[in-house]
């Protein structure tokens, strides 16, 4: 799923995924609708714009990972922004990690995720008991 306050930019995004063979589920353009959309669409990968015209995507991630009680989607944020100008902010946020708009590719999006994953396995096998 994507979410981003530019018309623009959800069409664009769109076309670029599915031509990259990520179905894209749904999109939002702001944090309501982010909300009831992840809740209805369950999407596993949520594409997350910083900037929503005046809403926070770092305050809408918090929001989306405390929702449901299941399995959270993995946020990824985006911007035209540099990852430099919100760096504390990305490391402190739920999201796996953080994709500049002009490099959004399918192959960026699933190297993120699966970046993540291994190492969300790592850590469960070297956990406090070393298992």
């Amino acid at each position: 799923m994507i979410v981003d306050d530019s018309p623009w930019f959800l069409d664009a995004a769109r076309v670029l995924l599915d031509r990259e063979g990520v179905t894209v589920v749904g999109v939002a353009s702001n944090g309501v609708e982010a909300l009831r959309r992840v809740e209805e669409l369950r999407p596993d990968v949520v594409l997350l714009d910083i900037d929503l015209g005046g809403e926070s995507g770092f305050e809408l991630a918090r929001r989306l990972q405390e929702k449901g009680d299941r399995q959270p989607a993995r946020l990824i944020l985006i911007s035209t922004h540099d990852e430099e100008d919100y760096a504390e902010l990305i490391a402190a946020s739920p999201a796996v990690g953080f994709l500049p708009k002009v490099t959004l590719s399918a192959t960026a999006v699933r190297g993120l995720v699966e970046r993540r994953d291994g190492a969300d396995h790592a850590d469960r096998l070297s956990g406090p008991r070393g298992t």
